[in-house]
């Protein structure tokens, strides 16, 4: 699906999904054309209200602007956003506060702030916000997370082709939220898997968002049932919808990034439900 295309996006059940043609998969559960220079744009799930955005703005600022899919009088009166910058260096004004961000630096902002805008510092090399944003019940602060924030998680190694680093942006540990947990993932050179071996989350949604793949690079994303798994292929800043029932993870054809994004009954990271390899089908 292309964002705004759709005003919120429904997942299939596990029964609907294991009958959906190639084509249905990507409609329902990948999201095209995020990230278009001079815009911002969104598109609302209905797996736990999350909703997933792009913006790059180039000589002037884009705004987060509200939609009737929020049923509020502004985007975050009754939400809270993460955002990660995976471009060139920008900021983000947060009802005035100006906030540098880096390539690859986070910004939580919570509820309440009605007045937010997304810059870039060069126009000719534009930031590039992936945003996130969840029903929050109240209100945290504002919060910026840079790299020497970060304790990056090692997993996996190059025998398995999943050598990879975890950085925590938003989560219990470190900053406050409602009910959104996000961070990013570093595939080393050599390694292609991601999440695996994979699990799901029965007690909340998540969306991955493919980043850092050049040229005709691209990743096999699975998901469905452990049992009963399906594909889409996915490029570059592409995203894709992780019902609370699926499975989520991918293989590339070389390293990429790619920005995890969770929403549901709590905060915990490591509350899954693990699919060892021998269920996969």
């Amino acid at each position: 699906m292309i964002a705004e295309a759709n005003p919120v996006a429904y997942p299939p059940t596990p029964q609907e999904f294991i009958r959906l043609t190639p084509a249905q998969v990507r409609e329902h559960l990948l999201i095209e054309k995020l990230f278009i220079p001079g815009e911002l744009r969104a598109q609302f799930t209905a797996c736990d209200r999350l909703a997933v955005g792009g913006a790059v703005p180039l000589a002037e600022p884009v705004f987060l602007k509200n939609y009737k899919e929020t049923g509020s009088e502004s985007f975050l009166a009754r939400r809270e956003l993460g955002a990660i910058n995976i471009g060139g260096p920008g900021w983000v004004d947060v009802e005035g506060e100006k906030y540098p961000l880096g390539p690859r630096e986070t910004i939580y902002v919570g509820r309440g702030n009605h007045d937010v805008s997304f810059g870039s510092d060069d126009p000719t090399r534009p930031a590039r916000f992936a945003l996130f944003s969840a029903p929050a019940h109240k209100s945290y602060e504002t919060k910026v997370v840079r790299d020497e924030d970060i304790e990056p998680v090692h997993l996996g190694g190059l025998a398995t082709s999943n050598d990879r680093v975890i950085r925590k942006c938003i989560f219990t540990e470190g900053v406050q939220s409602c009910q959104l947990v996000m961070g990013y993932t570093s595939l080393e050179v050599g390694s292609v898997w991601n999440s695996y071996p994979t699990h799901t989350h029965s007690r909340r949604s998540e969306i991955y968002l493919y980043f850092d793949l050049p040229g005709d690079r691209l990743v096999a994303h699975f998901a469905g049932e452990p049992d009963a798994t399906r594909h889409v292929f996915v490029r570059n800043e592409e995203a894709v919808i992780s019902p609370p029932w699926s499975v989520h993870f991918g293989c590339g054809t070389g390293n990429y990034r790619f920005i995890w994004a969770m929403a549901g009954e709590n905060l915990l990271y490591d509350d899954m439900d693990p699919a060892p390899p021998v269920a996969m089908r």
